[in-house]
């Protein structure tokens, strides 16, 4: 199918319309953010199911209950999906995890007037390709890649849900109020997880000891978060998420673009990534 038949374009985006309908993006733009929000915030397949795993055994200074006991997409969930709204979120004790996927021009009033924490979560653009365009295949929601050279040039163009990578990145790191925003790449979580969840308890204002950040660092590395079904995705329908057809939790490495992009295709992508980033003032790692 197309993408007149699976998406809707919401403020200039595709949104697949089986998880994002009318009434579940108004939900989020009439939402009521708190200053104590901690606010996960990626361009999809950027380490969403990863920050989601992490933040909450910080908050819980390690206590594993809740990533145990409770899929996290309601856990943490993405206010702009169709469930949210049944999740009583405006019940929930402070402070409340919430992800999204929305460019900051996309945010609804509330957040710029209360300004809650947010933790922006950035991943090399070719890995991102690399796992949207094997997510594409397994998602139902989404529309099946005809080719690689095809998908790779709607994904240049921002012509895939959320729009484009460029935009997402420079529009976030061009964000109001940066002490109020912790950036922070897949890239540095992989080369040291330890260092990455203190880092990020710092900015939570949650300190905690090195024997507690050891064991958050551990139960998140990728092995271990593929085993659990909280997190895994297992839990999907399989008319919904075809594990047959690629792993939700595919690789979890930096660099797998190396294994799908040809020379052509990734100097391709250099030339346009040169062009659309050259006015971002911001030193990546995979610079």
């Amino acid at each position: 199918m197309t993408e007149a038949d699976l998406y809707s374009v919401y403020k200039g985006v595709y949104m697949p319309n089986l998880i994002h309908t009318e009434t579940s993006l108004q939900y989020f733009q009439n939402f009521t953010f708190r200053a104590e929000d901690i606010l996960l915030v990626t361009y999809p397949k950027s380490g969403t199911t990863w920050m989601q795993e992490v933040v909450p055994l910080i908050v819980s200074g390690g206590d594993p209950t809740s990533v145990e006991t409770m899929p996290n997409w309601d856990r943490v969930p993405w206010l702009e999906e169709i469930r949210t709204s049944t999740l009583n979120l405006e019940g929930r004790p402070s402070p409340r995890m919430l992800t999204t996927h929305f460019h900051y021009t996309m945010m609804p009033p509330s957040f710029f007037k209360v300004k809650p924490k947010v933790i922006y979560v950035l991943r090399n653009p070719k890995d991102v390709f690399t796992s949207i365009f094997h997510y594409s295949k397994m998602a139902s929601f989404l529309v099946t890649p005809d080719s690689q050279t095809e998908f790779l040039q709607k994904f240049l163009d921002g012509n895939v849900i959320f729009g484009s990578w460029f935009d997402h990145v420079s529009g976030w790191l061009n964000a109001d109020d940066k002490d109020r925003i912790m950036y922070i790449s897949y890239e540095e979580m992989i080369m040291d997880l330890k260092d990455s969840v203190r880092r990020i308890s710092q900015f939570l204002e949650k300190p905690l000891d090195d024997e507690v950040i050891s064991k958050i660092a551990d139960r998140c590395l990728f092995k271990n978060m593929k085993q659990n079904n909280m997190s895994n995705y297992s839990a999907v329908p399989h008319e919904i998420m075809d594990p047959t057809k690629s792993q939700f939790l595919r690789k979890g490495i930096a660099g797998d673009w190396k294994n799908q992009l040809t020379a052509a295709e990734a100097d391709y992508f250099d030339a346009v990534y040169k062009d659309k980033m050259k006015d971002v003032k911001y030193k990546f790692v995979w610079d």
